[in-house]
């Protein structure tokens, strides 16, 4: 079984191994608690229908057709959740669609990236979403919906995890290489674009190369102490950041990957 890898994986490694050791080979549970998502969920699918639905037999929707797509997508949201989604609806038509000369026909809305990478004789399986895919002149623009209420950019080590990961999955998917990764902020109309670049892809598969090394001979998983020790759900095993670290609980889960062998 291909051992899977994704954005958020391969971020939790970059910032800590040992951390990543303790989450995903250890599969120690941590204290994250998470709220509802409901209404961002909602608006992704209403705007996959209104990219993915919409006939393009005409240039441009109209108001209407964002407005008949968030019926459709807000059920079973309250009634201030219906109205601030109508909003940051509108708000997205204007900033995005209104001033268009045509909407642009999406490759792919609401979609899975799946791509493979062997090293040290261990085969990863890359996976990964993304809301919209657009073909740009010169490749592929992934979009990225963004709808919390505090939008905040990314780290830069964490998006160019991202696009580096994209950009090897995608090229072997569609044949295309990722040109850009795209942000929408859907509360503000802002949007902010990522050129991506093979240097993206190189530097993910070094990582991948070093993760795999780990993971072959088990070992190596060592702290990175840094400003996530502050917030880190493990930190009371880790001996980087706690003098006397609680032990580990006993047991270990089974490998999650075999060796992929050349005969």
């Amino acid at each position: 079984m291909a051992y899977q890898i994704s954005a958020t994986k391969l971020q939790a490694y970059n910032r800590c191994p040992y951390a990543y050791y303790l989450r995903y080979e250890r599969r120690l549970t941590t204290n994250e608690f998470f709220g509802s998502a409901a209404l961002g969920t909602a608006l992704h699918q209403a705007l996959a229908q209104c990219h993915g639905d919409w006939h393009y037999d005409q240039p441009l929707p109209d108001l209407r057709w964002v407005h008949h797509c968030w019926r459709q997508n807000s059920t079973g949201l309250s009634a201030s959740q219906v109205s601030e989604g109508l909003a940051i609806l509108e708000n997205y038509y204007y900033s995005f669609i209104a001033g268009e000369v045509a909407l642009r026909q999406p490759l792919a809305v609401e979609g899975r990236i799946q791509g493979f990478l062997q090293v040290e004789n261990l085969e990863f399986l890359i996976v990964g979403r993304y809301d919209r895919l657009d073909f740009v002149s010169s490749g592929l623009e992934l979009i990225d919906y963004k709808s919390s209420r505090d939008p905040k950019l990314p780290e830069t080590t964490e998006m160019d995890v991202q696009i580096g990961l994209y950009y090897l999955a995608l090229e072997q998917t569609y044949s295309q290489s990722l040109k850009y990764l795209s942000l929408l902020f859907l509360r503000t109309g802002e949007k902010v674009r990522f050129e991506a670049t093979t240097a993206h892809k190189q530097q993910v598969q070094s990582m991948i190369g070093d993760l795999a090394v780990r993971l072959r001979y088990d070992q190596g998983w060592e702290p990175r102490p840094g400003p996530q020790c502050d917030r880190c759900t493990f930190a009371r095993y880790c001996p980087a950041v706690n003098g006397n670290p609680t032990p580990l609980p006993e047991g270990r889960a089974t490998a999650q990957f075999q060796l992929a062998l050349n005969l």
